[in-house]
């Protein structure tokens, strides 16, 4: 039997774990082909089917059931050494992957820049999603993540806690002032990931009423609220800073959490990522007051 090739397991682990040739190919920033081609490629090699093709997207066989547990064995392997051979790396040029919610890279951007500017052969690579990088994986080597309880933190992540993060709720301004003059109709709960209006809201003046908006992600609710669409919840920094929105009356913001920012194994010893970290650290801490809520502007 020839040799495996690693690069056919890494596509057949995303065939695996995507279901299907078009996820694993989007994942793996290649062609359809490509990735057909691996596959068969690795089934002639060890002589069994792998995938078996159904409607509802590729499925492993008996023997590709078998293949799994060793394939995530050498991926595991491959990820151990990458991160102790990262970790050695103590010159500050090269690949920083840094992951951050939607919401904080807009407001960290000033502060990416800047750290670009001091580090011009740092190449910086920003994720911004709301899903949580696999550190272990290597999809990122910095992820800035806000936790509400630290016991839920992986224990191989290793984590320096930054500002905590206040919520509020808001609404448009010109949604507050025609409730003020009686306009009538539903203040909708815009949702996003099924999470809305809190419970803690209620005690508020302006009750949320009706259906609610359903909103993919950040940006569109961040829209709708603006649109007089009806309310949401909100991290403070977003809400306070936003011309067209203010806190709905009688709705006091709060705290739940904080940031971390967590890095993994031999990672935090590189020294691109510890000039990182030195430097957001610093930048979060003097942005405290605005991310605990505590420097909304007068209204």
């Amino acid at each position: 039997m020839a040799s495996i090739d690693w690069d056919d397991v890494r596509y057949f682990l995303a065939v695996g774990r995507g279901g299907s040739v078009r996820a694993a190919a989007e994942r793996l920033g290649v062609n359809h082909a490509t990735v057909l081609r691996r596959i068969a490629q690795m089934e002639q090699r060890l002589g069994v089917q792998v995938f078996e093709k159904r409607p509802s997207g590729y499925r492993l066989t008996a023997a590709g059931e078998e293949v799994v547990e060793f394939a995530e064995q050498m991926e595991a392997s491959s990820h151990r050494l990458e991160a102790r051979v990262f970790g050695r790396d103590q010159s500050a040029r090269g690949l920083l992957r840094i992951t951050v919610p939607p919401f904080l890279a807009d407001l960290l951007m000033p502060d990416l820049a800047d750290f670009a500017q001091r580090h011009p052969d740092i190449e910086i690579e920003i994720l911004s999603t709301g899903e949580v990088a696999n550190l272990t994986n290597r999809e990122a080597d910095v992820a800035i993540r806000f936790v509400v309880d630290r016991k839920t933190l992986p224990l191989n992540l290793h984590g320096l806690m930054g500002p905590q993060l206040a919520g509020g709720v808001y609404v448009s301004r010109d949604l507050l002032a025609r409730w003020r003059v009686g306009a009538t109709g539903p203040i909708r709960p815009i949702v996003i990931n099924d999470r809305g209006v809190p419970d803690w809201a209620s005690a508020g003046e302006i009750k949320a009423t009706g259906a609610p908006f359903r909103a993919p992600d950040a940006e569109v609710q961040l829209a709708a609220v603006r649109q007089g669409l009806g309310m949401t919840r909100l991290p403070c920094f977003v809400g306070d800073a936003d011309p067209m929105l203010t806190r709905a009356p009688g709705v006091a913001p709060r705290l739940n959490g904080a940031l971390w920012i967590l890095t993994q194994g031999e990672t935090r010893n590189t020294k691109r990522v510890r000039l990182f970290i030195d430097f957001v650290s610093q930048r979060l801490a003097g942005r405290a007051p605005l991310l605990m809520g505590s420097s909304a502007p007068d209204e």
